[in-house]
Parts: C-alpha cells; structure tokens; sequence
C-alpha cells in the first residue's frame, strides 16, 4: 500500500486506500487532540488513559473491570492500577456487581462524571474552535460525513468485540 501522504498505487483497491488514509488521519487527529488538551486544560491532573476508564464507565455505568480491559484493550493488571489511582482520587467506585456479588462493578461519583463532561466540554470547545477555521465546504463535508464516522465506529467496535479478528 501507498503511504498515507501520497496517491495509492493502480492497483491498489479504493477501499484499502480509504483506509490507510483514514488510519493514519484518525491517529493523527487524536494526538492532535490530545496535545490541544492538554494546552486547552495543562491543570488537569488526569492522564488520557484515564479519562478514558472514567468515559467508558461513563458510558456504561457498572462494567466490570475485565469487560473495561477488553473493550480498552489493556491488560487487567493496568485496569487495576487505572481503577485503583481514580478510586484514590474519589472518581470511581467499586461496588457488588447486582448480579454476582463476588464480582466488582464500576460507577463514577459526582466528581468523576464532572471530570468526564469537563473533558468532553475541553474536547468539543477545541473541535469548534478548529471548525471554525476551516471553509464552509469543509465544514458541510465533515456534517455530511457524521452519520458515516458513527456506523463506522460502531463496526470497529463490533470488531473490537470479535475474538476471531485478524490484524494485519
């Protein structure tokens, strides 16, 4: 395959060139976004790897710490640490799991979901900022392009799920 800074090969299928190019934009808007947090926020204390655990555990309030690892893909012993350090900070909080009361399950507190809708709040200021910046034609394209970006995060995350997935 072609580089991503530069035309596919002939040969080379439009959707496979589709996808290196929108890899390689994906990875380099989110560090891009991270270092605009970080510049937007320097006073937050919270590393991206756990805004992260609070945003999932946003998203789906009492996950156990294990379904967390897969669907973060990290190893349960850096879940652990991660959930261990927000804990400490008074962020999130281990109770019984509703039905398996061996089983620890994960809610944020108060101080937690406001962490979470701060970053959110940091993320959405920093992309509006950006949009702003950018000509009407662009700006229509990537509302055009919305609906597609959402299908298309979910089948990752149905991939993600996969245990049969092969990776290149």
């Amino acid at each position: 395959m072609a580089p991503a800074n530069r035309p596919s090969d002939p040969g080379e299928s439009p959707s496979a060139a589709t996808g290196v190019l929108l890899a390689d934009t994906v990875a380099r808007l989110r560090r891009a976004m991270r270092r605009a947090a970080r510049a937007a926020d320097p006073g937050n204390p919270l590393s991206v790897a756990q805004l992260e655990v609070l945003a999932c555990v946003a998203d789906q309030p009492g996950i156990r710490p294990g379904r967390l690892a897969r669907q973060l893909m990290l190893a349960a012993n850096s879940v652990t640490t991660l959930v261990n350090a927000l804990n400490a900070r008074g962020l999130i909080v281990r109770t019984h799991a509703t039905d398996d009361a061996r089983a620890v399950a994960l809610t944020l507190t108060s101080e937690g979901q406001l962490a979470v809708e701060g970053w959110k709040t940091t993320n959405t200021a920093i992309l509006q900022a950006a949009l702003g910046t950018l000509g009407e034609r662009h700006q229509a394209a990537l509302a055009e392009a919305l609906p597609g970006l959402r299908r298309l995060a979910e089948a990752v995350d149905t991939l993600a799920e996969a245990p049969d997935v092969r990776r290149a």
